[in-house]
């Protein structure tokens, strides 16, 4: 298992579980807009959306990251890291979010893949700690969470979304 950067020899794998989102339905974060774009504009936006230089104004420069099972070509899961924080970030949704392929859950990928991501926060973003929240019902997220060392601070409510998160913090 790896984590990738995405780009266009990854298309295929990157439609499939796109596809198997779109089938099985519910959260698909730490995904950027996969569900809602073609594979093509999804690539085209993450590129962008990479650097301080062209990413859109609305939004923080993030680093989008795929987590690759070499043996099949398949990706389990997604994670995106955000390299600072706007106001909703901060009081909602961190630096990570993350998701795992439906059929891939239930086997420890999403620990893998946040303990793999930890120091690219660390040593490429400068980040001391990371903010990372989870829905209140999410309990394999928070699993997830405190395995890695997160450590709980206080569950907020999200207006738009109409939802409690809980928020945790790890240090790096």
């Amino acid at each position: 298992m790896e984590l990738i950067l995405p780009g266009a020899e990854y298309a295929r794998a990157i439609a499939a579980f796109r596809q198997e989102f779109l089938d099985f339905g519910g959260d698909h974060d730490g995904m950027g807009s996969l569900v809602r774009e073609s594979v093509d504009e999804w690539l085209l936006h993450t590129r962008e959306k990479s650097s301080p230089e062209t990413c859109p104004p609305d939004l923080v420069p993030c680093t989008q990251f795929l987590y690759y099972r070499k043996e099949d070509r398949k990706i389990v899961g997604a994670i995106q890291v955000r390299h600072y924080f706007n106001e909703y970030l901060e009081k909602y949704a961190g630096h990570i979010g993350y998701s795992v392929c439906p059929s891939e859950r239930r086997r420890g990928y999403a620990k893998e893949m946040l303990r793999a991501v930890l120091p690219y926060c660390r040593d490429t973003l400068g980040l001391n700690r990371v903010l990372i929240s989870c829905k209140t019902s999410n309990e394999a997220s928070r699993r997830t969470i405190l395995a890695c060392g997160g450590v709980y601070e206080k569950t907020v409510r999200e207006p738009k979304k109409d939802i409690d998160l809980e928020r945790y913090w790890i240090e790096l």
